[in-house]
């Protein structure tokens, strides 16, 4: 796709004319067009280039799921240049003077893995004529811990508050905590809840939450059990992600009766268990070579509103193999094509030689068949 005269017409009308005009539905569809129009681009630098003319147009740059599309999309080809380049461009307009609009373009650089440059626009951010509150403080240093900057993290979570003469609020705390579980500094993310308390701060669900993933995979089961019960103690109803938090920990122990009841509890408090759950148990019973549990499990999603996903397959096949179940394995790889689950082809490799071993050629055809036409649709997926 090339950028041409009548394309860059294009974008003019479905922004002046639509959105300029005033006509709601008229905007929606020029929106469309435009947001079409960027995603079914091949080229990175006409991807560059189209959005950068776009971006001069008001709506367009309340699309947030564009900019991060065009973000996620170069830095999955690694062009932090044009990252640079596409975001840079958004400080000649108006809304950098607005608060949210800089966080989001700080947050895009965060996710990139671009902290200087997140930094450079937070300190930039008084001569754009936008003001500096926690909001841009926590995008700051969620930008840090996502470029995994985490020294950086404790300094600025330490000394910037008391710089600017912003008070630290309880998502500030929270993305500490996330940097401080991700460095394994696991006794200094369990001391900021008392840090908390004493500020006035109350934790929430994300806070608990972060703490018992950190504490369970990190095979410190009675911490997390402490925090469980503070959790409790505080009034704060677990959710699946809290109950997952526990479940991955135990099977990363093998202890998988246990795994088992928690199941069982967190249905009887009234929260259904998820494809990460169901993918827990699968995989706990896959490192025990129990298949027959492996299946019963991967049963429960049938009657879930929920489909198996990559992680299913990718645990399941093996094991299926494994264990001389070829018939079960080719049934996953029926439902594979059948839900359109983009699978790693070694997992499919295993299943053909398996089918080969045994002089099913007819089946082995049906599967390269199958094959090809699931990576042209991935393929299609991916120019879009």
């Amino acid at each position: 796709m090339t950028t041409t005269p009548s394309s860059l017409r294009l974008l003019r009308r479905a922004f002046s004319t639509s959105v300029q005009g005033g006509d709601p539905a008229a905007a929606a569809a020029g929106l469309k067009s435009v947001h079409d129009f960027l995603y079914r681009e091949r080229s990175l630098k006409r991807l560059v280039a189209q959005f950068k003319k776009s971006s001069a147009f008001d709506h367009f740059r309340t699309k947030i799921g564009t900019y991060q599309y065009a973000v996620r999309r170069l830095a999955s080809a690694r062009r932090f240049d044009m990252i640079e380049e596409i975001l840079e461009e958004q400080k000649k307009y108006r809304d950098i003077a607005k608060e949210g609009f800089a966080v989001r373009i700080i947050s895009l650089y965060g996710r990139s893995g671009m902290f200087e440059n997140a930094q450079k626009l937070f300190d930039e951010m008084p001569e754009l004529s936008c003001e500096r509150t926690v909001l841009s403080l926590n995008a700051l240093l969620g930008a840090c811990v996502n470029s995994k900057k985490f020294d950086r993290m404790e300094e600025l979570f330490r000394e910037l508050p008391g710089k600017l003469s912003i008070d630290s609020d309880s998502v500030s705390y929270n993305i500490a905590i996330k940097g401080y579980c991700a460095m394994g500094s696991l006794d200094t993310a369990i001391s900021m809840l008392d840090e908390m308390e004493k500020k006035g701060l109350e934790p929430d669900l994300v806070t608990f939450n972060t703490l018992l993933s950190g504490l369970y995979l990190g095979k410190r089961a009675a911490d997390g059990d402490k925090i469980w019960a503070r959790m409790e103690e505080k009034n704060t109803v677990p959710d699946v992600r809290s109950y997952n938090a526990k479940l991955f920990g135990l099977v990363s122990q093998k202890k998988m009766k246990e795994a088992v009841e928690t199941v069982k509890e967190m249905r009887m408090k009234g929260t259904n268990p998820d494809i990460f759950s169901i993918n827990a148990l699968i995989k706990g019973f896959a490192q025990c070579g129990n298949l027959s549990d492996a299946k019963l499990w991967y049963s429960e999603i049938g009657n879930s509103n929920f489909d198996p996903d990559k992680t299913t397959f990718g645990t399941l096949i093996p094991l299926a193999c494994q264990e001389g179940d070829v018939d079960f394995a080719y049934e996953l790889c029926e439902e594979i094509f059948k839900i359109c689950c983009l699978v790693d082809g070694a997992v499919l490799q295993i299943v053909v030689d398996e089918l080969v071993k045994e002089s099913r050629i007819e089946e082995v055809e049906k599967l390269v068949q199958l094959g090809k036409v699931l990576t042209d649709r991935w393929f299609l997926l991916r120019r879009q």
